[in-house]
């Protein structure tokens, strides 16, 4: 058996693990990378970013169906699936190829087979050890199911969905989430009809109450269909359809039903509990340095308990190597990480909700919404939405929620404000670019301080 050694061994080549691997090369070390898939892991094949194409071409394909509105004369012909999945694979394959590059540049040693953990700092790759000073564990995540609910045929998942090569012409989609709610809104520009089941009281449960009315209001008007509240109980298919039976005692046909509940810690057979790592449901517990209970083994990603999101891997890799490397990095701020649902509108935020304000903080927190209706760069987008800001008592803003057309872009000033813990004073006297949305940011501090301008009372 061959024992390879370096001085950092990363499991899992996504976000997290192609993070740790460059920076832990920059600053000088040798890495060795285990991926039995593809560079990029599901963000950049199966996730992220194919969704994000598919939004954008459901974004042309409603401006295309809406020019009137701008006094440009148009006719959507249809959605040409095969053009579509053509543009979003190219776009995958050109950020695959650059990540290649970099492991090269960075001279990162890339093993492409599947990994066992077997203790110490080891991983076993098709009968070759791989030693480190230090090991990484970053084996991201899976679709998850319901009990008794198995995938396939015109039962599918997030994977399935997109690499769909026909429009289906009904779907129901279990599950409000994130995931569920952008490909709802996907297929509402493609021409679907569809319909959501929530078990939960609202859509994007885990973001404020005010963003979820917002985006149940907007999803009204595209006429996707909702139902929030109601569990499911089964489902059925053959080669006419599905049939999906709820708590209720209704039963909803379509297509197909994309599972949409989540996403579950990929840790399983890759030899962690029989090496004695702790865990929990099957996550990987670490502390607030994201070591594990075992010396020199670290986990990075969606196998650590919080937010499934990659720039939070891509963070904790870029903090996990340089913890090994000795520069004592600042600890992540979890309610920092900021979030963004790419439906149309766009959901963003960052830090805390009311609840959650009211929960740490007491009733005694300040709230103020800002309507985008009195933005103007919105109103040529005619998009509806609004800023709220969450501050707490005598204290800085704690939370930022948005809602609207592209306001996914307005969330790095909103991560700046939270992370400075700033005062609604610190941010007023900023100025914003007109027209633009920011300004939506800056109206709504401007208020929170006191001296509100475009503000109706």
């Amino acid at each position: 058996m061959t024992d390879t050694s370096a001085d950092l061994v990363i499991l899992g080549g996504g976000s997290g693990g192609y993070a740790a691997a460059f920076r832990a090369a920059e600053l000088g070390l040798s890495v060795t990378l285990i991926e039995k898939d593809k560079l990029g892991g599901t963000c950049l094949h199966r996730g992220c970013i194919p969704t994000k194409a598919l939004l954008h071409a459901a974004e042309v394909a409603d401006e295309t169906r809406d020019a009137e509105t701008f006094g440009v004369k148009a006719v959507l012909e249809g959605i040409d699936i095969a053009g579509v999945n053509k543009y979003k694979d190219g776009i995958v394959s050109r950020l695959y190829k650059g990540l290649q590059g970099l492991a090269k540049a960075h001279k990162v040693n890339l093993v492409e087979g599947t990994g066992t953990f077997v203790g110490g700092t080891t991983v076993e790759v098709d009968g070759t050890r791989y030693t480190g000073k230090n090991v990484i564990l970053a084996t991201g995540s899976y679709s998850k199911t319901l009990p008794g609910l198995e995938l396939g045929g015109r039962i599918i998942a997030s994977e399935q969905a997109l690499s769909l090569d026909y429009i289906p012409k009904k779907v129901i989609v279990l599950g409000g989430g994130v995931i569920g709610v952008e490909f709802a809104s996907v297929w509402a520009s493609f021409g679907v009809d569809v319909t959501i089941v929530e078990a939960l009281p609202r859509l994007v449960p885990n973001e404020d109450e005010y963003a979820s009315k917002q985006l149940e209001r907007a999803f009204r008007r595209r006429k996707i269909a909702f139902k929030t509240g109601v569990r499911f109980t089964g489902a059925k298919q053959d080669d006419n359809g599905v049939s999906v039976s709820l708590e209720s005692g209704e039963t909803l046909e379509a297509d197909l039903l994309l599972v949409a509940v989540g996403r579950g810690p990929n840790s399983a057979g890759h030899g962690y509990e029989e090496a004695g790592v702790k865990m929990e449901r099957g996550f990987v517990l670490t502390d607030d340095r994201l070591r594990t209970n075992l010396p020199n083994v670290y986990a990075v990603g969606d196998i650590v308990p919080g937010l499934q999101l990659a720039h939070r891997g891509f963070q904790q890799g870029i903090f996990v190597a340089e913890e090994i490397a000795g520069q004592e990095p600042r600890v992540i701020d979890e309610s920092g990480i900021p979030r963004v649902t790419y439906s149309h509108p766009e959901v963003a935020s960052v830090g805390l909700t009311e609840s959650q304000a009211k929960e740490k903080y007491g009733s005694d927190v300040t709230t103020f919404t800002y309507d985008l209706g009195g933005n103007g760069k919105s109103q040529i987008l005619k998009t509806s939405g609004g800023v709220k800001l969450i501050k707490a008592p005598e204290g800085p803003v704690v939370g930022v929620h948005m809602v609207g057309d592209r306001v996914g872009e307005l969330i790095g000033e909103a991560q700046l404000i939270y992370s400075w813990e700033a005062f609604p004073e610190d941010v007023a006297p900023l100025i914003h670019a007109h027209p633009t949305q920011t300004e939506a940011l800056g109206e709504a501090f401007l208020a929170l301080a006191g001296k509100p301008l475009h503000v109706h009372s």
